[in-house]
């Protein structure tokens, strides 16, 4: 069996050594007191800045080791729609609209294919989005970087009492899951150790070559939610990124009593080879890359909008005891 924390990636650690940045980080609000663009105490996806009547909604992401299979292949048309999907998906989740991102873009040597390669699926991604893409950075720096990284940051607005903070949800309320488009941007590292070295990216696995399973883009959700948004009463809203189910702990000290979809694609080929269901939950999005809460009564309403882009389902409710139940696996997180 293997764990992530087994291929070095230890979440937990990882939280704890970050307790002490982001204490620090909340002592350098001070430097905006009586200034315009107060720093706000709400969000759990994403930054707010105060800006009087409304948001300035802000948040940073990457691709992570999704990078190394792309180099490995060859194919880098597509990781640039997973950049923008990172951040724009996390920008959703505090009920923001997307508008604008900067890329930034660290080489070992400039690639003019590459290049072109990569602003296609940027262009893709924002296309997708609906954002405009304002700037950007490349960095060249062979003494430092083996390869490539790709990251960016994402701006968003949200209208003052139309922040999604998750304070809402209570005992009760439906939660509906979003079909992912495969296993996104996270738990690649696992995924590769688990995967490339017994089979080769080139193994097929039904009809698809590993490194496509691997490669599939993150789905960008703006227009789904903003359109439940718009429909129903949301509760809260969460993406599936790095830490599977363990994500929805963002939002409430509420649990979930859920039924997930069958395992199926590359996370029944990364389960039939050794790693436990409780790590699959904990790890991966599991075929469900975004979750909504909603009302019980809006539970009809709020699917028929999500179905319209993309396939979804109810997964279960909000309980008032604190875990995470996958009640047809048998799992607890």
């Amino acid at each position: 069996m293997l764990t992530y924390a087994q291929t070095g990636v230890d979440d937990e650690k990882t939280a704890r050594a970050l307790r002490r940045i982001i204490g620090l980080a909340k002592e350098t609000f001070e430097f905006r007191r009586e200034k315009t663009g107060e720093p706000s105490e709400i969000g759990h996806y994403a930054a707010l800045m105060d800006f009087g009547k409304f948001y300035i909604a802000m948040t940073t992401d990457g691709i992570g080791t999704k990078t190394l299979v792309t180099e490995a292949v060859g194919k880098f048309d597509t990781i640039g729609i997973d950049m923008i999907a990172m951040n724009v998906n996390d920008l959703l989740c505090v009920g923001a609209e997307p508008v604008a991102l900067v890329d930034y873009l660290a080489v070992r040597e400039p690639d003019e294919g590459m290049f072109g390669e990569i602003a296609k699926g940027l262009y893709e991604g924002a296309r997708q989005a609906g954002i405009a893409i304002v700037g950007g950075e490349t960095a060249v720096m062979p003494d430092l970087i083996n390869g490539f990284d790709l990251a960016g940051t994402a701006i968003g607005t949200v209208q003052k009492g139309e922040v999604i903070t998750g304070e809402k949800i209570k005992p009760g309320d439906a939660v509906i899951g979003i079909a992912s488009s495969g296993i996104h941007s996270n738990g690649l590292t696992l995924a590769r150790k688990l995967l490339i070295p017994k089979y080769g990216l080139d193994y097929d696995y039904k009809g698809r070559k590993l490194w496509e399973w691997l490669l599939e883009p993150t789905r960008i959700y703006v227009k789904a939610i903003l359109g439940l948004i718009e429909s129903v009463e949301v509760h809260g809203l969460a993406h599936i990124t790095g830490g599977g189910l363990t994500n929805l702990k963002r939002l409430t000290s509420h649990g979930f009593s859920l039924e997930m979809p069958p395992i199926e694609g590359i996370f029944r080929l990364i389960y039939e080879n050794g790693v436990p269901l409780e790590e699959m939950f904990r790890v991966f999005n599991m075929g469900v890359g975004f979750i909504a809460i909603v009302p019980q009564e809006e539970k009809g309403a709020a699917l028929e909008v999500l179905n319209k882009h993309f396939k979804s389902f109810e997964l279960g409710a909000v309980m008032e005891r604190p875990w995470i139940t996958v009640k047809n696996y048998g799992v607890r997180l």
